[in-house]
């Protein structure tokens, strides 16, 4: 190659991130397909297996932010190497559980093992990708983890004509053993490191990229990130994101069958179709925050975005609740969801915006949000199913959430550095 025409190795990063989302969501969506044989084997209630859910969503949000403060420190080849080998061992050792607390026991540590890996993607990123494809670098990444998401459900009926819920677990661990070893053996934390990379591509990573600098510690870091204007709405914003997509890989295949009485064929299909859907959504989202950005600025791009595809997901869900028909309702979910996975581009790459450097500690800040809202969410679902003994309770307190997201970005400035 031309040495004056840069090479193309943070494709290959963006690669390789796009695979790492889709292997998360393989091994995190496929329990709720796999909870109906689960609960009938161990004999579990729909509270236990509530907690259960919840469970791995705890673990992910108690060490999120460590773990991603860790990756701002020391690099993501080797953390992200660690979490995919750990969280790949607990997925097929769910494959071993024998009771309930087996499986809380099991899904805590395998929540343990997964957290800080999307930050670490973030932090990658920012060393890797230069600002004006950032929107659209985060929207193809979560499109990968969509997909696979989306897919899940129909891969999993499918391999349970040949085998147990048990090794299907087993299986989709060992594909995570193999990601990681690729990881390790090819990645480096910074573009400057890898031999591939020509000095016209690291011209064209680093020209806008802000100086590392090892501000890393300290009571007054830690103060900054938790007192500064932009953090509380940054979360507040991405708690009903989080919340309708676990209700959509948890409680949604039973809402189906239970409320509009799907068969198999329409569950398998209709299950996943808020994550296919997603895809689209996560695609034109990402591009669609650049280009706008581009043409009215930052505040328009991020926050003008954001907020548009949350009153959009807002009002899908609440009508889902309200029509009678059970494809029309399902189809809403969907678009609801869709919408609001419209807004991630614009979400993470807010998070590089106003991060810089400690990119991986802010958008940890704003996952660990989604995390707890994971907690939450399907608690909430058997709550209100005992308390109004209806599944329309759930769909309008995601809809009234979404809406509460789109208030919240109009409170963030992603001009606003947390750490000048």
């Amino acid at each position: 190659m031309n040495p004056a025409h840069p090479t193309h190795v943070r494709y290959k990063v963006i690669a390789l991130a796009v695979a790492l989302a889709a292997v998360t969501y393989l091994d995190r969506a496929c329990i709720g397909t796999l909870a109906p044989d689960i609960m009938r084997d161990l004999g579990l209630s729909k509270d236990q297996m509530s907690w259960v859910y919840s469970a791995f969503a705890l673990a992910y949000a108690l060490f999120e932010i460590p773990t991603a403060w860790w990756a701002d420190r020391r690099g993501t080849r080797n953390v992200l190497t660690r979490i995919v080998l750990w969280w790949s061992g607990f997925t097929m050792l769910t494959a071993a559980a024998f009771n309930f607390v087996s499986l809380i026991v099991t899904r805590f540590l395998f929540g343990i093992g997964e957290a800080g890996a999307w930050p670490s993607v973030a932090r990658t990123f920012s060393r890797w990708v230069p600002k004006s494809e950032r929107g659209t670098v985060q929207g193809i990444f979560f499109s990968g983890a969509h997909l696979a998401g989306g897919v899940t459900p129909m891969i999993v009926v499918a391999l349970l004509h040949f085998m147990n819920w048990r090794a299907v677990f087993v299986v989709f661990g060992l594909v995570g053993l193999v990601w990681a070893a690729v990881w390790y053996r090819w990645f480096r934390n910074d573009p400057s490191e890898h031999q591939e990379v020509n000095a016209a591509e690291l011209e064209k990573i680093t020209s806008e990229r802000e100086p590392s600098n090892g501000h890393h510690e300290g009571w007054a870091y830690w103060k900054r990130l938790l007192s500064h204007r932009n953090t509380l709405p940054l979360c507040c914003m991405y708690f009903p994101n989080s919340y309708a997509f676990y209700f959509c890989i948890t409680w949604l295949p039973t809402y189906l069958k239970e409320k509009h009485g799907l068969n198999a064929m329409e569950l398998g299909l209709f299950s996943g179709l808020p994550l296919i859907l997603s895809v689209a959504g996560d695609l034109f989202g990402g591009v669609t925050t650049d280009l706008v950005t581009k043409r009215f600025g930052l505040r328009v791009g991020r926050c003008g975005v954001g907020a548009f595809a949350y009153v959009l997901a807002g009002s899908a869900m609440i009508l889902a609740a309200i029509v009678p028909q059970p494809m029309l309702a399902a189809t809403l979910i969907a678009t609801a969801v869709a919408a609001s996975m419209f807004t991630l581009g614009a979400s993470w790459s807010t998070c590089l915006d106003i991060g810089g450097n400690h990119a991986g500690v802010v958008s940890a800040a704003m996952n660990t949000s989604g995390a707890l809202s994971s907690v939450v969410s399907p608690l909430m679902v058997t709550w209100l199913l005992s308390s109004f003994g209806d599944w329309n309770a759930p769909l309008y307190v995601m809809g009234g959430l979404f809406l509460f997201g789109a208030v919240c970005w109009g409170f963030i400035n992603p001009h606003k550095r947390i750490f000048e």
